[in-house]
């Protein structure tokens, strides 16, 4: 690889980082040019070179932080498949929130709650990695209940919509009252869920 562009590709990692953690705790439109360049010693228009604008600046964030999650999460697809990779899946997102990577927890609960009345660009693509995540829980669990693991009367749009709900309240809790005992009860509630929902023969989980 060349290596300015090498450097430049480690450049925007540096930028991405730290624009993360910053969107993370203040917002995605707290993000700009000046604060970034401040906040790491480097010069406006290395930033400004790297995005063009502040809605670049942020749809690249957003994606860095999909990429983030992605790697936080992906290991649960290693679990067998059923219920077991359901569990594995929700164990993941508690963990994600739990020990958070980023300094203001969960990036797309503070992006959702930003962005969710404001069309355009960035609405659309932290609305599209929502969407990602949520069709991930659906086939998931669709697997599960082809695999006889869970009931067949189950809808698996609405036990993902259900988990996922579960799990972003309790993240959201957490942090708001700083309080860790919240995961356990995230824990033991998308436990007895998915146990209400498991048949006979299921294997044991969690």
């Amino acid at each position: 690889m060349d290596k300015r562009v090498e450097r430049g590709l480690r450049s925007r990692r540096v930028i991405l980082d730290r624009a993360m953690d910053i969107a993370s705790v203040e917002g995605l439109e707290s993000l700009s040019v000046r604060r970034l360049a401040a906040d790491l010693a480097i010069s406006k228009s290395g930033v400004f070179a790297q995005f063009g604008s502040k809605e670049e600046l942020q749809l690249a964030t957003v994606r860095a932080a999909v990429e983030v999650f992605v790697g936080k999460v992906k290991p649960a697809l290693r679990a067998p498949a059923g219920i077991r990779r359901v569990w594995a899946l929700c164990h993941a997102w508690l963990r994600y929130v739990r020990e958070p990577a980023f300094a203001g927890g969960c990036f797309f609960i503070g992006a959702a709650a930003e962005f969710d009345a404001r069309p355009g660009r960035v609405r659309d693509a932290i609305a599209a990695a929502r969407r990602d995540w949520q069709k991930l829980y659906t086939s998931t669990i669709a697997e599960a209940v082809a695999l006889g693991e869970i009931l067949s009367e189950v809808e698996p749009a609405q036990l993902a919509f259900e988990l996922d709900a579960i799990g972003r309240a309790g993240a959201e809790d957490a942090l708001l009252y700083d309080d860790d005992t919240v995961y356990e009860r995230m824990r033991e509630v998308i436990r007895a869920r998915l146990r209400s929902v498991a048949t006979d023969t299921a294997p044991a989980f969690g």
